[in-house]
């Protein structure tokens, strides 16, 4: 399964769950990359702990929710995005200024567009969460 499928699938869980306003998810399946943009979404609070499970197949993630997220999402096509250009996406893709963030894969990792921006390095989008 290509990583855009599990990413999709990720932000469609999770969205359908804090929808119907439960606690904790199960999301199939597991990735490296799908663990990175859970501990980006978890160090800005959309999210609390979440682990891994290892099921002796793909694996899966169990995911505490908070109730903050509105909406989320992925962005595709995957759009190159220069350190200098955030202000444009931001604008496209969340409802206010300073009112969610994007998610940015870098030569330093994922991470959220304030981060990168304050790095000055630029990426790829990924997805955006409000």
């Amino acid at each position: 399964m290509p990583a855009l499928n599990v990413l999709s699938n990720l932000f469609t869980t999770i969205h359908n769950n804090e929808s119907r306003r439960k606690k904790e998810c199960i999301v199939i399946p597991a990735s490296r990359f799908s663990s990175d943009v859970l501990r980006v979404m978890q160090k800005h609070r959309y999210i609390g702990e979440f682990e891994q499970i290892d099921d002796g197949r793909t694996g899966k993630f169990r995911i505490q929710l908070l109730a903050k997220i509105n909406k989320c999402g992925i962005i595709t096509p995957r759009f190159s995005v220069r350190k200098d250009s955030y202000l444009r996406w931001e604008r496209r893709f969340l409802p206010a200024y300073n009112m969610g963030l994007i998610l940015v894969s870098t030569s330093s990792g994922i991470m959220s567009h304030h981060e990168a921006q304050a790095q000055g390095i630029g990426g790829v989008l990924i997805g955006y969460i409000f």
